[in-house]
């Protein structure tokens, strides 16, 4: 089955959101300090309409079952954008969705002018961390910003 990167619509808000919602628990991350309370989840079309930041929904079957995004890092210096809320339903992760989306996000944040991008995640997310590490991803020893998503324990940069 083949899969389609759009930019995010109005109508997608519900389904990120819920992707979101569900997807995160299971790698541990629903409690506080984690993305899953971000304000910007039940509003991702509107969060991402802002300058310099652009969020893209994964279709498959003809229903969205992933996204990610970039946008600048929250108490970060103007060159550097944070990878945000990239994840996917079980049923499309290991079908070179991520790859995609990554190069899809990655490509948005060079036309931004940043400079460099920044990621935070945890322990038990290997998988992203292995495609992280594809795209030249470099461990940081501590967060970047001021993101409040103190319960993400690793943290990584790329040079753009």
């Amino acid at each position: 089955m083949s899969f389609l990167i759009r930019s995010i619509e109005p109508r997608d808000d519900a389904a990120v959101a819920q992707i979101i919602r569900s997807v995160m628990p299971e790698f541990g991350a629903g409690g506080e300090g984690f993305a899953i309370h971000d304000a910007e989840v039940a509003a991702m079309h509107a969060s991402y309409s802002q300058p310099r930041s652009a969020y893209f929904v994964i279709e498959m079957d003809g229903r969205v079952q992933g996204g990610g995004g970039v946008a600048p890092l929250i108490g970060g210096d103007e060159c550097t954008c944070e990878l945000r809320k990239m994840y996917f339903l079980p049923e499309l992760r290991g079908r070179g969705a991520g790859r995609a989306l990554m190069q899809r996000c990655l490509d948005a944040a060079r036309g931004f002018g940043f400079h460099r991008c920044y990621i935070e995640t945890l322990t038990g997310m290997d998988q992203a961390q292995a495609l992280y590490a594809k795209f030249g991803f470099t461990p940081l020893p501590g967060p970047l910003g001021n993101t409040g998503h103190h319960g993400c324990n690793r943290f990584f940069i790329l040079d753009l």
